[in-house]
């Protein structure tokens, strides 16, 4: 016995495929992607106007206050890493995003050059792991710093009238267990010691957010220019899920996506300014987020106004901290890779 198959049309596939398309948009389907396109959609610019900014927010039916645990760092421990007393914090949640706490810039004024600066001219130092290193010899990528800042004392933000420098050329530094970008996965073989300094400012947020004990083991640094975004993604490689992800924002503002635990789900956008720092525990630790545009300071205004250089730093280095933060975001996230009882594969 036989059968007629019948052979669908060029015309009758692309109704179905249409009708497929228009049922995933019905169903939200890749929401996230087009609220991404738009926020980092160049012409027309995007409408802003929808984008919380916690700097400027008062409590309302999306966003609430955050609880804090105010006597989990004490006064002294919260300035040593260069923070406000956590009582003095602004820190926000948002309605149906469980675990997700913005805290508005709780660094002390004239604090934040430090971090500057170990992101720009520590941080990327060896034996830490950077972009450069994939398709330059160990010998090039040796003092970045020290090769980029006399051209960076001279040059503009975002200027395109000269070579770029090597650190104008940094895309990502990895810390401690140096995250493997081909495999997203961490290895115990592929580990430098961990920053001290970064590892204690981490340590104070966490315990104020709620998550005493934190162990910071791992560290991405994005460097942002005037036009990067960064993709949408979850964190999932760390094994200790139970333990926050920390983010740390300096330099121009950007526009961040916080969506939930499916692709498909909608996302919130808010503004991250300079010193804001961003906790995600509980469930959305694993919530999926992209950054898709970066902005100007509002009305030219610099980054670090009236803050006086870092004491590691001499005039001239800060100045190029300066002109090149004005052009650039840094971001840092901090992971806790291995739980309590936790360990890696044999294998690795």
């Amino acid at each position: 016995m036989t059968t007629n198959c019948h052979k669908p049309t060029e015309e009758e596939v692309d109704y179905v495929m249409a009708k497929m398309a228009a049922s995933m948009a019905e169903s939200g389907e890749d929401a996230f992607r087009k609220i991404f396109k738009f926020y980092k959609r160049r012409n027309p610019p995007p409408d802003l106007s929808n984008v919380i900014d916690f700097s400027r927010s008062a409590p309302s039916d999306q966003v609430v206050p955050a609880i804090l645990d105010v006597g989990g760092v004490s006064d002294g421990e919260a300035a040593r890493v260069g923070l406000q007393p956590v009582r003095d914090w602004r820190a926000f949640g948002l309605h149906g995003y469980p675990g997700f706490t913005f805290i508005s810039n709780p660094f002390l004024r004239g604090s934040k050059p430090f971090w500057v600066t170990q992101c720009l001219k520590v941080y990327p130092q060896k034996p830490n792991v950077c972009n450069l290193d994939m398709h330059m010899s160990p010998s090039d990528t040796e003092d970045i710093w020290d090769k980029s800042v006399l051209s960076l004392s001279s040059g503009s933000p975002c200027g395109k009238t000269q070579a770029k420098t090597l650190l104008e050329k940094l895309r990502w530094v990895t810390l401690g267990y140096h995250y493997n970008w081909d495999t997203k996965t961490y290895s115990a073989n592929h580990y430098t010691p961990f920053p001290a300094d970064l590892h204690s400012l981490a340590f104070h947020v966490a315990s104020a957010c709620g998550s005493p004990g934190f162990n910071a083991q791992a560290g991405i640094l994005n460097y942002y220019g005037c036009d990067s975004s960064l993709g949408i993604h979850v964190d999932e490689s760390e094994l200790a899920h139970s333990r926050p992800l920390l983010s740390f924002s300096f330099g121009r503002s950007a526009i961040f996506l916080l969506g939930g635990s499916r692709r498909q789900d909608p996302p919130t956008a808010m503004y991250v300014h300079c010193g804001d720092v961003m906790v995600m525990s509980g469930p959305s630790r694993l919530f999926y987020h992209a950054v898709p545009r970066i902005v100007a300071p509002p009305q030219g205004r610099p980054v670090f106004e009236a803050e006086s250089c870092s004491p590691a730093s001499s005039e001239r280095d800060w100045a190029a901290c300066c002109r090149y933060m004005q052009g650039s975001r840094v971001n840092v996230t901090v992971r806790q890779v291995l739980g309590p009882g936790q360990s890696f594969c044999l294998k690795d």
